[in-house]
């Protein structure tokens, strides 16, 4: 219990808060503790709600983190208030996101140009984040504190999106956890979280390899249980399932540095297009960028066939090359012919670069031009395509694809 007479002035803590407020670290805090103040008959204690739950959002989409508070007594007002919006990195990391004191406003990092109060009305203390990118996901900590009193509430923002195993050119097993996570960065992604995995697997993925989650741990989902993957029981399954169901076999949290597996990575909304260009003739990989200049765009990522895929419904029976060296194709509509009766991505691993097997699959930024509209192409008129060897690209005419 605090005694008043520890107070001081008020204008000393405002000028502290303010001082506080213009200086605070855009980096994580390790290791900081909370400390709450509680004064005797909790007259006046500020009382902090949040949304129970989670919000739900999409990359490039505007979503507002709920927060309200009010005081148990009416004898406070709302001037001298400090807010603090903080990002939960793990249970001992916080990034600082926003801070608010009066008419000073002060967003942190990633986070400048995109937050800003709602200020809708006294006691409103919730966060308006605009254009949210994939690392926004998570747990945020809205914190409301005057004088001595606070009170802190959670809010978990949650993206629309899909999850997709991952595994480079070099095989299975390959990465350590940092390994894992510049892998989904380079795919258009991020590494999936333990719910976001657990959600997919309850959507039907089925997957016998176990890969890398963002708290580090190391699990894999299992629709269809069989005895290389797991047994047929629901023993190691994490979560709801197992049994008749499978589960999401867990291996716990595993050495980051030595261990290798592969990943699970999560990609959200699609900001441009992905579509799949069929030349005059299949094309190796060094071509299928050259193809894909021609229209403006470039090879696409993983993780956005894989969007493209889940949210675009982009539905494709014909393999094409994607950035990494890997050849793959969606399928919205199952049939017999296009890989089993099952929608998903489907992947035909990673071929030999320098054979003529595959179209492409492109990605177009937006606003990009398309310099070939309709079902125009770029080759040579006296034969060649798009492999290009020793034809100069800027020789190349309209051609119909």
């Amino acid at each position: 219990v605090c005694a008043r007479a520890a107070l001081g002035p008020r204008a000393l803590l405002a000028a502290a808060w303010g001082v506080l407020l213009l200086t605070a670290p855009a980096g994580a805090q390790r290791g900081r503790k909370k400390v709450v103040h509680v004064l005797e008959g909790e007259s006046g204690s500020v009382v902090v709600q949040t949304a129970p739950g989670q919000v739900v959002s999409h990359r490039g989409g505007t979503i507002v983190l709920p927060c309200r508070y009010h005081y148990e007594a009416a004898a406070h007002g709302h001037d001298g208030v400090r807010l603090k919006w903080t990002k939960v990195v793990d249970p001992l990391a916080f990034t600082d996101v926003f801070v608010a004191l009066g008419p000073q406003h002060r967003a942190f990092g990633s986070y400048r140009g995109r937050a800003e109060l709602q200020g809708d009305g006294p006691g409103d203390a919730s966060l308006v984040l605009r254009n949210v990118t994939l690392q926004d996901y998570g747990r945020y900590e809205c914190e409301v504190t005057n004088e001595l009193e606070d009170d802190a509430g959670m809010v978990k923002l949650d993206l629309e999106g899909v999850v997709f195993p991952y595994h480079p050119r070099g095989g299975r097993y390959k990465l350590t956890f940092a390994e894992a996570q510049r892998a989904c960065a380079e795919q258009d992604g991020i590494l999936a979280s333990a719910e976001q995995l657990h959600a997919a697997w309850r959507d039907g993925l089925d997957w016998c390899n176990a890969g890398w989650l963002r708290d580090g741990s190391v699990q894999y989902p299992v629709s269809q249980p069989r005895e290389p993957c797991g047994g047929l029981g629901g023993a190691g399954s994490a979560g709801t399932g197992g049994g008749a169901n499978g589960g999401v076999r867990n291996y716990g949290y595993r050495h980051n540095a030595e261990e290798r597996y592969d990943a699970f990575c999560f990609t959200s909304n699609l900001p441009g297009r992905v579509f799949f260009l069929k030349p005059l003739r299949p094309v190796p990989f060094a071509g299928a960028a050259r193809a894909c200049a021609a229209r403006g765009a470039a090879v696409a990522k993983v993780g956005q066939l894989f969007a493209a895929w889940k949210l675009q419904l982009l539905d494709r029976c014909t393999a094409g090359w994607l950035a990494d060296g890997s050849a793959r194709y969606p399928i919205v509509n199952p049939r017999a012919r296009c890989g089993g009766r099952r929608p998903g991505v489907r992947s035909l691993g990673f071929p030999d670069a320098t054979r003529r097997l595959f179209g492409v699959y492109c990605y177009r930024a937006p606003g990009a031009p398309d310099p070939a509209p309709g079902g125009w192409g770029w080759g040579w008129a006296g034969g060649g395509g798009w492999a290009g060897g020793a034809r100069d690209p800027a020789a190349w005419t309209p051609l119909r694809v």
